[in-house]
């Protein structure tokens, strides 16, 4: 067996395989998240062979040449310690900066320990982001509000620009996909007719996520965060939050959430300009 790697583009079935090795290392990805990504951009998956046997992966999303994302970075257990997560590391990278417009910012969120290297391959730290716990009672309810609405009910155009503010670039078709997945709700917090907030909950492996989580203040995202924990009922329910964010951090305490995990968000040239105040929960991982 030789030690070179043939780095290449996945391929659909190969992006469901790579989510069931997230499984395996205990990240809990979302139940249908393999075809949302794939339908986010397709050629973001990259794939790391061993004398033509699939040995890891990871995705170098790009948001219109605007942002890139680097994330879903696997090598399977048995092949590690022999320098393929280095190699394949840095060829995502260098696969990256060329899909990007000159000078445009790379997001990721690292395992703590890896700080170090990532610091080395030009990542500086910009903020923490921390997984949040709480087992959601059967039988929980809501108090209804004029307030919350379905987001699919409201004008895309609207969910767009909103996301906008908390996102480095647009990803109006990651979006039309997110807020219409399977086993998942999506609410909008509207009031004067503006959109204030929206959050999206998914079904996953274990429980079920928040993400994202944005809001314009601590109330509005209280109101949607306790609007969306019912579909939680009787399970454990997740909050990926933004330590530079206090009012997030306060939320997960009010509800007595336990932190199980964590990344640092790190970033390869400038540190886009978003609305760190109304990020109350990202996303994902995997594509920021």
């Amino acid at each position: 067996m030789s030690d070179q790697l043939t780095i290449r583009n996945m391929t659909h079935a190969e992006v469901g395989e790579l989510v069931a090795w997230a499984a395996a290392e205990g990240w809990n990805p979302g139940l249908h998240d393999a075809d949302v990504f794939w339908a986010t951009d397709p050629d973001a998956f990259i794939a790391a062979d061993l004398d033509s046997e699939l040995v890891g992966g990871g995705a170098i999303t790009s948001y219109g040449g605007d942002y890139g994302f680097m994330g879903f970075f696997i090598v399977r257990p048995e092949f590690r310690g022999r320098g393929f997560g280095n190699t394949l590391w840095h060829a995502r990278r260098d696969r990256l900066i060329k899909r990007l417009k000159p000078g445009a910012p790379i997001g990721m969120d690292g395992v703590f320990d890896m700080q170090p290297y990532y610091a080395k391959g030009g990542f500086t730290f910009s903020h923490r982001n921390m997984r949040f716990r709480m087992e959601v009672p059967a039988g929980t309810t809501a108090q209804a509000t004029s307030n919350i609405v379905a987001l699919t009910d409201i004008p895309f155009e609207q969910v767009r620009a909103y996301d906008r503010t908390c996102f480095p670039a647009a990803r109006e078709v990651f979006l039309e996909k997110w807020i219409c997945l399977r086993d998942a709700q999506a609410l909008g917090f509207v009031q004067g007719g503006a959109l204030r907030g929206y959050g999206v909950i998914r079904r996953c492996g274990e429980g079920c996520k928040i993400g994202p989580l944005f809001a314009d203040d601590a109330e509005i995202a209280e109101t949607l965060f306790t609007q969306l924990l019912p579909f939680a009922a009787g399970g454990p329910v997740f909050l990926d939050a933004p330590e530079n964010n206090e009012d997030a951090m306060a939320l997960v305490g009010r509800h007595g959430m336990e932190e199980v995990f964590g990344c640092a968000r790190m970033y390869l040239g400038p540190v886009p300009d978003v609305a760190h105040h109304k990020t109350f929960g990202v996303t994902t991982f995997e594509l920021g």
